[in-house]
């Protein structure tokens, strides 16, 4: 159905910022399908920063207010005319999406058939009952895959710089950890909304119980939400506790500042779907809406909800007195969750090639692996409660140079003879920009999910520039050794000769 020889292709992306992150597999999907094509994306201004940095998107066009009204929506249609463009995605469920794409003339509209917009459509996707049931990032999904476009499942991912991180950690640094970052807004209506009075209740027992601190988070319109919970405390004798954002961020600023927080408590909202894009553990509380269709999907997420003869109701607001699906749900079980989330591990992060075996450049066979012998010096960090993991590139695997299963084996080796608790590997080839791919710290975040890691206390050994700035990203510390290709470094905090080393130096500063 789709025209794969197309070169210059318009996606229409959504208006909320929770569906605007369960677009990004459907992205991703487009741009491994289609890796030689111009792919630009027309979003709302409100929604467009989440797609910064993105590289599986060519172009941000803005669907600025100016295009609201109906001769906006034809100066609209004259620019997108210009670009020429000669197919098109409807993400947006909307009739609006449907006639803009139709005003600008690209021959090709691909969208579900619904909102009374078939007629409009070059390829209409059909839409029944079944499609209502499938998680949202599936409902994207299955538009490619109805199109002929292949479109594996991914999680969404945020690509948020070095910068923006390290600029979100100085903002909490003075912070008591655990930071536990709170959202108790939800634009959507007051029946995605938790009571304001269990927040509070919640973020006492973080600050008495925990000796943690709390970020409040939120939009403009949530400040009263946000000082409805402050009012409960006298702030000025929680100076590094309590810290609120709300209404005080843009878009990416709330994005990394969520990145370091060691745990989100939120509601069913667009920053519990930030939460799991940055890969931020969370405790995520539902009323009128369904986990299943929008719920977070990445690993060590809790979901909170409690059953009623009236949820899921999807309703903005509640038609009763009360709200019986949010008044269920009590402060200690929701502190209980947040404190079983909260990573508690520390572990050291170790490169392979290079680090804890000769670097083959490409290793594909057993005659070339030489293990260091300093590998079993390894065993002191564990025996300081470290646990041992590899992250390490891999794409020799894409490239068809090295065979997975290969890969797979060396690494158990250090499993089993060495004592290593995991090894994560990434096998893509660098212009696929995938988010596990070093630096970027996908392979870190997911093993903090799956291993209860405290990144704060834990280290990067490596022997390039890549690992050091990957300990920079995931807030761990880096060491350089100098056993591979590495000489020196701008961002390690510091350099070892080999593996001993490193291991002295670590537990010189645990």
């Amino acid at each position: 159905m789709f025209d794969k020889t197309c070169k210059n292709l318009l996606v229409r992306g959504v208006n909320w910022i929770g569906d605007a992150v369960m677009t990004m597999p459907a992205l991703r999907a487009l741009r491994k399908e289609l890796p030689d094509t111009k792919i630009s994306l027309l979003v709302k201004p409100w929604v467009a920063p989440l797609f910064e940095n993105n590289p599986f998107i060519d172009d941000i066009i803005l669907y600025e207010d100016k295009y609201s009204s109906i001769s906006g929506k034809f100066r609209l249609s004259s620019v997108l005319r210009t670009k020429s463009f000669c197919s098109s995605i409807l993400f947006q469920n909307a009739f609006d999406a449907a006639l803009i794409a139709f005003l600008s003339g690209i021959p090709q509209r691909i969208g579900y058939n619904r909102d009374l917009r078939g007629f409009l459509l070059t390829d209409s996707i059909p839409f029944n009952n079944d499609d209502r049931k499938m998680h949202h990032i599936e409902y994207y999904l299955n538009i490619l895959r109805q199109a002929g476009i292949d479109a594996e499942f991914s999680l969404p991912f945020i690509y948020l710089s070095l910068n923006e991180r390290i600029r979100a950690r100085n903002i909490l640094k003075e912070l008591k950890r655990p930071v536990i970052g709170i959202n108790p807004g939800a634009s959507y209506g007051s029946t995605k909304r938790w009571q304001p009075e269990k927040f509070a209740e919640v973020t006492r027992k973080i600050i008495s119980e925990l000796g943690g601190s709390v970020v409040i988070f939120g939009g403009q319109s949530e400040t009263g939400i946000a000082e409805e919970i402050t009012s409960k405390f006298q702030i000025s004798n929680f100076k590094f506790q309590i810290l609120t954002m709300a209404g005080k961020t843009d878009l990416r600023e709330l994005s990394a500042l969520i990145s370091e927080c060691d745990t989100l408590l939120t509601n069913d909202s667009g920053p519990m779907h930030i939460g799991y894009a940055v890969r931020t553990p969370m405790v995520a509380v539902f009323g009128s809406t369904d986990p299943e269709l929008t719920g977070p999907v990445a690993i060590g997420n809790t979901v909170i909800r409690k059953s009623t003869d009236c949820s899921p109701c999807f309703k903005r607001t509640c038609g009763r007195n009360k709200m019986d699906c949010m008044d269920a749900i009590t402060a200690d079980e929701v502190f209980d969750a947040i404190e079983r989330s909260i990573p508690k591990n520390k572990a050291v992060f170790f490169d392979r090639d290079g680090t804890l075996c000769k670097d083959a450049e490409y290793l594909n066979s057993f005659d070339n692996l030489e293990i260091f012998k300093e590998v079993s010096e390894l065993i002191h960090l564990k025996d300081k409660g470290y646990k041992l993991i590899g992250v390490s590139n891999q794409s020799g695997i894409a490239r068809g140079i090295v065979d997975e299963k290969f890969t797979r084996e060396v690494n158990n080796i250090f499993i089993e003879q060495y004592g290593f608790d995991d090894f994560y590997y990434c096998p893509h080839r660098p212009d696929e920009h995938c988010p596990c791919r070093k630096p970027e710290p996908e392979m870190i975040l997911k093993a903090r999910a799956e291993h209860s890691i405290d990144l704060k206390q834990s280290y990067v050994i490596g022997d390039k520039e890549l690992d050091m700035l990957l300990a920079k990203s995931a807030g761990a510390k880096g060491i350089l050794v100098l056993t591979g290709q590495g000489a020196e470094s701008a961002n390690a905090d510091y350099v070892a000769k080999d593996l001993n080393e490193a291991v002295k130096w670590i537990l010189g500063n645990p």
